[in-house]
Parts: structure tokens; sequence; C-alpha cells
């Protein structure tokens, strides 16, 4: 059995290297509005999918076994 082996080393440049390696400072968006975009995630909500996913769930199972 024949097998050709390639070397996994990748060989870039120092200058790109630098630049993949240096440290991005992130910022803070100031202009944003939090409290009229969250929204919180309730005990309802979350029955509301399940209770979503049930027929769906059901016609899969109907689909594949045919019944």
């Amino acid at each position: 059995m024949k097998s050709n082996v390639k070397s996994s080393i990748v060989k870039i440049e120092a200058e790109e290297l630098k630049q993949l390696v240096t440290e991005v400072k992130e910022t803070v968006a100031t202009n944003v509005d939090v409290k009229n975009q969250t929204q919180n995630f309730g005990v309802a909500d979350l029955w509301k999918i399940q209770r979503q996913m049930k027929p769906a769930l059901r016609m899969k199972l109907t689909n594949r076994w045919g019944m």
C-alpha cells in the first residue's frame, strides 16, 4: 500500500504571523439602548416551544415508519 504524506506545518511570512497574533482591543457600544431590547425567557416560553415540538416529532416518526 502506497501513501503520500505531506508536511502539516504551514509556512507563513513573519509579517502575516505578526498580524494574526496581535491583540485587538474591544470597544463597548455606547449608543445602544439595552433596556428596550431585553426580553425575559420564562417557563411559559419553554413550555410553548416544547408543546410545538411534539406534533413535529410525531409527524417525523409517522413519515419514517409509515404509521
